[in-house]
This record gives structure tokens, C-alpha cells and sequence, in this order.
């Protein structure tokens, strides 16, 4: 039985989840046959997003519905379009690679069954934020990746510099998608649906007011998350996850998110002045800090790092730019990027685990021992410095036909960005394989079979893709364009290349820039350094620094709130709830009420003065006991008036209970010897009364203002007309009592009990005589009497 599309995609969703409940218990099972194991359920997904190419290709798209709406619209929706299904086949084809991996690079750790399931909810969670159509869904995805991408930053919790690195990410992203959900919540309020699906086909234009609040809320959430400046601290601190993690985390993953959030929402947000300023401003400079910061490390992880906050400033400036070309570049390079940027981390992680180190200064010779490990890093550097016949050529050209001349300044940022992004691809290939040998802590060979695999696939498929551009402009390019831009769109990206148009002199151009940086790279290097050491300040140490002032700061407030004093406290609550009831009442004239003019009993007023006395008494008591007794006086007028008003279970329940209140009460006062009252000061008498007399006050004229209106009778008439018939009951508050509301009045009941137990608990325990200690005898007696 095929199951239909609905039940497929869902099941896309959750595999991942499955497989991570799974893990575990798989790893005590298996060992190492695990990795392999758990890779398939993410060959699955990419095979069955494959063939749902078919399904997506040009403008068409195939919206998936599960269940009913939960509430104002929210439902479980996803929505397969040339971009999602992109995304999906990137996420879970690298992701079953770097699976993969992971068994071969942490064999014999003692969690890697843990790490294996934070993995996999990492990639179902980038999975279900890249399907889903609604934004209430797609918000809970966005934030579970910043969740689950936490756990893997952290993974090696035993050090410091991991549990940093895993609460920095945390936070900023967390904060981000915090800002994109108010964002989430005025787009609701305007389009009056939720659905990103509904949004994008609405005719309807955001207020010109309202359409700058929610671009910047977005694009916080999009920017912390994609790691644009000035957010882009934490993407190299995680770096102390382990390798697969970075090699995931950077190409088709977490960092991918906010990328993909820009050009879901470019067809609603998109096209505007402001939209095409502010991502070509933070693009641009987040493309080049990022290029010159990977300049300045040595270590290939951090200069893969830095080169992601790069590649993604890039994107983002394409997306900024808007144009079909301009998204076709950006479509292209997330490819090649994706490609070659996990190939690039998986043999940054061969290196490392074969030889020991990381510093390209201390590497050197390793084509040798290394081959395969070298072939593949020779083709992902290929696609990385953007030469023929990788995919990488292909989306420079395009990258550069986006901008024209008269857009120098973007032309110049995209050329100096590339230029040093080459330079940097060529360190990170010459510097390890060629030249003579350096001894290493490890000697250097082959890593395994389970750990070649995945950067030999990916650089391999980088190749791959140019050379079957045509077959990738229809099968993935076109549709995702398309779903960008909102029209049909015929890449043109092909091998007839026109060596004398401006785009190829420009790439050109980056190729001599790059040797250049490559050559000069020492030079710079020293360079970057030392401006570094004088700057005394940076947004990574300002992050410490916030996160520092914001502990103080709850210090303080916490030292100034809770300290200790119960008088303060309830004082403070009692403020509180007399401005909350008096505010509103004053704020929307609440106290035009119509006052009771019936006339009371004589019987009544009888009542109403046995309340007055009670308040005296517990005001004159001279002792807590005689006040709690007092105060049972309220309690009993209470009953008086339920029964007047003609129920007596109130009364009956009312007493039983004002009784207890009353016993257990004055047992604890007695056992605590509290019988005397403090005395205090009439100011503070004073004080307080003011204060219980605007509580009492508001609470008054609350209900009378409630009373004043026309009361909903929808839930009596239904009690009155089901009480016979459904509970066989004419009291109709017992009924509700015990019937309709049962487990209520069990959990009352429990309570009730509870504190009779209590009680009587109390007033069986007898104070224990006290043991008068034996006196002590004189030293020389007691050696006296042991020499004996």
C-alpha cells in the first residue's frame, strides 16, 4: 500500500526523531555497524525528495495539509516547492553522510549513542523548519535547532570553552527567533492567516507602517542565525563541537536557516528599498569580515569557520539584490557552497584525526601519506576558488552578471570577498598536502574507509554538478528560483562561456587577487594580528560582557526584591492587587455602578454586624490566638449569609472549613509560642489599613461593576436543564458538586483530609522531656576509675 503524500512527508519529519529515541539502545546493539545503520533512514528522505523533484518542478507546488486546524488556524502544514525540496535534499543527503562519519571519527567514545541522537533531532528539526508552511510550525522548528544545535556545541561538556560556545549560540539565536516571532505575530494580525503559503499568493500590500516593524524582526531572526554581523561571533566559537557537527552545521544546516527564511519571504518582504539596502549593507560587510578574519587563523576549522560567515554574507547580498540573475547566483552558490564546505570540514577532521593537528603552520607533506584525502580536497578546492569544470565557475559567472557597473561599490565588496575566499581555499590545500614533511604527533596515513567516503561523494558531486548543469538548472535550480521569485524562471547557466564579458575578466580578476592573497598570506596574517592585539574590545568580549552585566544585574534586583522580609512581600502583593482592581476601574469608568438599593432584614443586618465585630476583634486582639480566633468570626458570617441566601451545603461547607482553618491555626500558633503580637509602630498600622481598606474597596466594587452588567446565563441554563436528566438530581449545586465537576471536589476532598490528618497528627504528639546531660566528672577521677 503507497502511502499518500501526506503520510510521507510527516513521516520525513519525524524519521529523524524516531532514529535519535532509537540511537542509543541501536549503539549498545550494534556498535559499529550503528553509523551505517541510522544513515539509512537519511538516505530515505533524500531518495523520496528526489523523486519529488518531478512534483515541483517550474511554478508548481504541492501543499501539505495534516489534520485539522488546532487553533486560529495553526495546523500542522508543510508545503513542498522547488526551495524546500532543495533545502530537504541538502539537509539529508549530507546528513547521512556526516552520519556516517561520525561512527568512523568518535569510534569507542563512550556517548557517541547520545551524539548519534542529537544528530539525528538536529536534522529533523532543519527539516521540519525548511517544510513547514505554517509560521507557528516553522517557529518551533527554527528554535529546536537552536536547541539541539546547543546539545552538539556542548557535547564535550567536561570543557569550558564547549559549554560557552554551546550558551553563546543558545543565546543569540535563541533571542533572534524570539524578535522573529513578534515579527510572526504582526505579519498574522495584518494577513489574517498564518500560513507563509496563503501569505505569498495574498494581493493584499503590508501599512506602510507596520512593514518596517516586521522587516527588522525578521531580520534579526534571519541575521542571528545565519550569523550575519553583527551576530556573527558565535558561528566560530562552535567550532568546539566536534567535526561532524561543524561540517553539517555549516553547509546545509542551522546557519542555512536564516537564508532560507530571506528567500521564503522575499516574494512578501522583498522588492523594497529598505529590503534591498539593509541585506546588501550587512551582506557586504559580513562577506568581507568574515574572508579577512579566516585570514588571520591558522587552525582549518577556524578558517573554514570564518569563511561560512563569509559565504553567508554573500547570499544574503544576492537575496538583497533580488534580481532573477541575482537568485540564481544565490541558488547556485548554496549548492557548490553546500558541496564543497562539508568536504572541506570532513577532511579538516581526517587531518586532524590521523595526524593530530589542525595548524596549517605545522602541516605539510601529506599528499603523500594522504592521497585520497588530498584528491578530494583538491576537487572541493576547485569549486571553493570557483574554477571549470566545478559548479563553483558556474555560480561566480553568475554572481558577477548580477551586478552591474554602476553598482561599484557591491561589484568591488563581491570581487574582494571572492578574491579572498580563493586565497583562502589555496592555504587550506597547499599548506597541509604539499611541501616537505612535518612531524606530527600522529604519523600520518589514510583514515578510514567510513570517514573518506563523505568528502570523497561531495567534492566529487561539486564536479558533478557543473558538468550536468543542464540536468541541475531543471531539476533543482529553476524550481527553486521560481520559488523565490514567484514566476517561472529559465536558468541560462551553461559552459558557452564569452571569455570578453564582464563577468569572466571579473572572474579573472578574483583568480590573480586570490594568488596574490595566497602569496602575500603570511604578510597579512602578521598583519591582522597585530591590529587585533591593539583593539582591546570585540563583539565576542562584549558578549561576555552583556552576559556578565546581565548576572550582576538580576543580582541586584533579586537582593532588592527578595530580601527576605515577609512583611515587605505582602505588602507589596497587596499593593499590587488594589492597583490592578481600582486601575482598570478608574481607567474605564468602572465606578459608575448601580449600587444595591433593596433593604436589608433586620435578621441581615444582624449578620452584617456580626462581620463588622469580627474585623474589630481581629484589629483589638492583643494576641495571634485571639486574633485567629477572631478572624473565624468572618468566617462563620460567611456560612450565615449562604444560608440566608438559601444554601445550606455552602453553609454547611463553608463552616467545616472555617472550623479547621480555625483549629489547625491556633495549634501552630501555639506551637510556634507565638501568642504575644509584636507591637508596632501606628504608622505602620496606619499604612497597612490604608492598604487592606483599597483592596477591600476594589474588590467591592468589582463585583458590583460584574453584578451591574447582563451576566452570560449559557453555562446555568445548561446545568439547569441537565441536572435531572443526566446527574437524576434536583440541587443543582450538589450536582455540580459531585457530578459535574467531580474530580474537583475529589482533589478538595484530598485536601480537606489532608489537613485533618495533619491536625490530628498535631494533637497527638506529646513535647518530648527534656534529658538533662550527665555531669562531668573531673578528669583525674575518670583516670582514677579506668586505672581500676
Amino acid at each position: 500500500m503507497v502511502p499518500s503524500i501526506e503520510t510521507a512527508v510527516l513521516l520525513t519529519v519525524l524519521a529523524p526523531f524516531l532514529a535519535a529515541i532509537l540511537a542509543p539502545a541501536l549503539y549498545r546493539v550494534a556498535g559499529g555497524l550503528t553509523g551505517w545503520l541510522l544513515a539509512l533512514v537519511p538516505l530515505g528522505i533524500c531518495a523520496f525528495y528526489a523523486l519529488s523533484l518531478i512534483e515541483v518542478s517550474g511554478l508548481e507546488t504541492l501543499p501539505v495539509t495534516i489534520g485539522p486546524a488546532v487553533h486560529a488556524n495553526i495546523a500542522l502544514n508543510f508545503y513542498l516547492d522547488g526551495l524546500s525540496v532543495t533545502f530537504a535534499l541538502l539537509i539529508s543527503g549530507i546528513g547521512a553522510l556526516v552520519v556516517i562519519y561520525s561512527g568512523q571519527y568518535l569510534k569507542g567514545h563512550e556517548h557517541l549513542g547520545r551524539f548519534y541522537a542529537f544528530l539525528l533531532a538536529f536534522m529533523g528539526a532543519m527539516l521540519g523548519l525548511v517544510l513547514a508552511d505554517n509560521m507557528v510550525v516553522l517557529f518551533t522548528f527554527w528554535e529546536l535547532t537552536s536547541v539541539t544545535s546547543f546539545l552538539l556545541i556542548g557535547f564535550d561538556h567536561k570543557r569550558q570553552a564547549a559549554r560557552r560556545a554551546a550558551i553563546q549560540a543558545l543565546v543569540v539565536t535563541g533571542g533572534g527567533g524570539l524578535a522573529l516571532l513578534f515579527g510572526f505575530v504582526i505579519l498574522n494580525m495584518i494577513m489574517g492567516t498564518w500560513d507563509l503559503s496563503s501569505i505569498r499568493m495574498s494581493s493584499q500590500d503590508l501599512p506602510a507602517q507596520a512593514y518596517p516593524i516586521i522587516l527588522t524582526l525578521v531580520l534579526i531572526g534571519a541575521f542571528t542565525k545565519s550569523a550575519q554581523f553583527p551576530f556573527h561571533f558565535w558561528l566560530p566559537n562552535a567550532m568546539e563541537a566536534p567535526t561532524p557537527v561543524s561540517a553539517f552545521l555549516h553547509s546545509a544546516t542551522m546557519v542555512q536557516g536564516g537564508v532560507y527564511l530571506l528567500a521564503r519571504l522575499s516574494p512578501t518582504l522583498g522588492g523594497t528599498p529598505m529590503w534591498s539596502f539593509w541585506l546588501g549593507l550587512f551582506g557586504g560587510v559580513t562577506l568581507l569580515w568574515g574572508a579577512i578574519a579566516a585570514l588571520r587563523q591558522t587552525d582549518l576549522k577556524q578558517m573554514l569557520a570564518q569563511s561560512t560567515v563569509a559565504s553567508l554574507g554573500l547570499s544574503v547580498m544576492l537575496i538583497g539584490i533580488g534580481s532573477e540573475i541575482a537568485i540564481t547566483a544565490m541558488v547556485a552558490y548554496l549548492v557548490t557552497h553546500a558541496l564543497y564546505k562539508a568536504a572541506l570540514f570532513l577532511i579538516a577532521g581526517v587531518i586532524d584525526h590521523e595526524t593530530g593537528l589542525r595548524d596549517i603552520t605545522a602541516l605539510g607533506g601529506l599528499r603523500d601519506q594522504m592521497a585520497v584525502s588530498f584528491i578530494a580536497a583538491a576537487l572541493a578546492v576547485v569549486a571553493m576558488v570557483g574554477l571549470p569544470p566545478a559548479l563553483g565557475f558556474l555560480a561566480k559567472e553568475e554572481i558577477y552578471k548580477a551586478v552591474s557597473w554602476f553598482d561599484l561599490l557591491q561589484l568591488l565588496t563581491l570581487v574582494a570577498g571572492n578574491a579572498l575566499l580563493g586565497g583562502l581555499a589555496l592555504l587550506i590545500l597547499i599548506k597541509p598536502f604539499m611541501g616537505a614533511p612535518l612531524p606530527t604527533p600522529k604519523k600520518p596515513h589514510e583514515g578510514p574507509f567510513g570517514m573518506l567516503l563523505g568528502p570523497v561523494v561531495l567534492a566529487l558531486a561539486g564536479i558533478a554538478a557543473g558538468v550536468m548543469v543542464g540536468w541541475l538548472n531543471l531539476a533543482i535550480i529553476g524550481p527553486t528560483v521560481a520559488a523565490i521569485t514567484g514566476h517561472s524562471a529559465e536558468p541560462h547557466m551553461g559552459w558557452a562561456i564569452n571569455f570578453t564579458s564582464m563577468a569572466f575578466l571579473l572572474s579573472v580578476a578574483t583568480w590573480v587577487l586570490a594568488g596574490v592573497v595566497f602569496w602575500r598570506a603570511d604578510m597579512l596574517r602578521s598583519l591582522l594580528r597585530r591590529i587585533e592585539a591593539r583593539l582591546a574590545w570585540n563583539l565576542d568580549k562584549g558578549f561576555d560582557g552583556a552576559l556578565f552585566g546581565l548576572i550582576r544585574l538580576a543580582g541586584r534586583v533579586t537582593r532588592l526584591w527578595h530580601h527576605g522580609r515577609l512583611e515587605i512581600y505582602l505588602f507589596v502583593v497587596f499593593v499590587m492587587l488594589a492597583a490592578a482592581l481600582l486601575g482598570p476601574l478608574l481607567a474605564m469608568n468602572g465606578l459608575a455602578i448601580a449600587w444595591p438599593t433593596a433593604g436589608l432584614t433586620f435578621y441581615e443586618w444582624g449578620v452584617v454586624a456580626l462581620a463588622v465585630a469580627g474585623v474589630v476583634a481581629v484589629l483589638l486582639a492583643r494576641s495571634r490566638l485571639i486574633a485567629v480566633v477572631s478572624l473565624g468570626v468572618q468566617g462563620l458570617a460567611v456560612a450565615m449569609i449562604y444560608l440566608l441566601f438559601g444554601a445550606p451545603d455552602l453553609a454547611f461547607t463553608q463552616l467545616m472549613v472555617e472550623i479547621l482553618s480555625v483549629v489547625i491555626l491556633a495549634l501552630v500558633m501555639t506551637r510556634l509560642n507565638l501568642e504575644k503580637r509584636d507591637t508596632r509602630e501606628l504608622e505602620d498600622l496606619f499604612r497597612d489599613g490604608i492598604v487592606a481598606l483599597a483592596c477591600g474597596v476594589g474588590a467591592t466594587l468589582l463585583l458590583l461593576a460584574v453584578l451591574a452588567g447582563t451576566l452570560p446565563t449559557k453555562l446555568a441554563d445548561y446545568f439547569t436543564a441537565n441536572s435531572v436528566p443526566v446527574a437524576h438530581g434536583h440541587n443543582i449545586v450538589n450536582v455540580i458538586l459531585v457530578d459535574f465537576r467531580g474530580l474537583d471536589t475529589l482533589g478538595e476532598i484530598a485536601v480537606v483530609m489532608t489537613a485533618g490528618i495533619a491536625v490530628l497528627a498535631l494533637l497527638r504528639r506529646r513535647a518530648r522531656p527534656e534529658v538533662e546531660p550527665e555531669p562531668q566528672r573531673p578528669a583525674s577521677r575518670q583516670r582514677g576509675r579506668k586505672a581500676a
